[in-house]
């Protein structure tokens, strides 16, 4: 019995020698490649020259609207650019939504300039002031679309409806701010 007990031992202890010795070898070469095309392919990063396929000549990405003005006269793109949206509760809702994410660190609540980005950055324009006031909604939209000065452009992160929606939000902070004869009428007739 003792002497079975001292055989497993002595063959357990020599596999386990066995075993860790050639796991130190390196094999450099498979024995086999199962599919060499793809073992011995080139190595190429995403986004390097000739990994990036070109699309189709003359494909549109979904969702994709096309915007042709690039930095032209503000005054006659104010006037060729007609806001498409009714100025509607949904449409003001989704422009306040816009608006709250994209434009309020830097012009504020209230359109004022004033937003929690404004100590590290220059002061934007306020979108109360008489020259903005004055501007038609394509110009406005128009900046939106192409930025100016040190505002970006939001036309990949906004819309084009949405950008109409703000628009619309900002001429509701304007007349909040600013009434017109109209608006106090209609405020004292509910």
């Amino acid at each position: 019995m003792k002497l079975r007990h001292a055989t497993g031992i002595a063959a357990a202890v020599v596999t386990l020698a066995a075993s860790s010795l050639l796991s130190g070898c390196k094999h450099e070469k498979p024995n086999f490649i199962f599919m060499p095309d793809m073992y011995y392919s080139p190595a190429i990063k995403a986004q390097e020259e000739g990994a990036m396929r070109m699309p189709v000549k003359g494909t549109v990405p979904r969702g994709f609207s096309r915007y042709d003005f690039e930095v032209e006269n503000n005054e006659e793109l104010g006037r060729r650019l007609t806001n498409p949206l009714a100025r509607t509760k949904a449409v003001l809702l989704q422009g306040q939504k816009q608006y709250n994410t994209y434009c309020i660190v830097c012009h504020g609540p209230y359109g004022e300039g004033d937003g929690s980005i404004v100590p590290k950055y220059p002061r934007p324009p306020s979108l109360q002031s008489e020259k903005i006031s004055q501007w038609p909604d394509g110009r406005i939209f128009h900046v939106i679309s192409s930025g100016q000065n040190i505002m970006p452009s939001y036309s990949t992160q906004i819309s084009q409806e949405d950008r109409w929606a703000v628009v619309h939000y900002i001429r509701a902070l304007q007349r909040a701010k600013n009434p017109t004869n109209e608006d106090i009428k209609i405020s004292e007739a509910m």
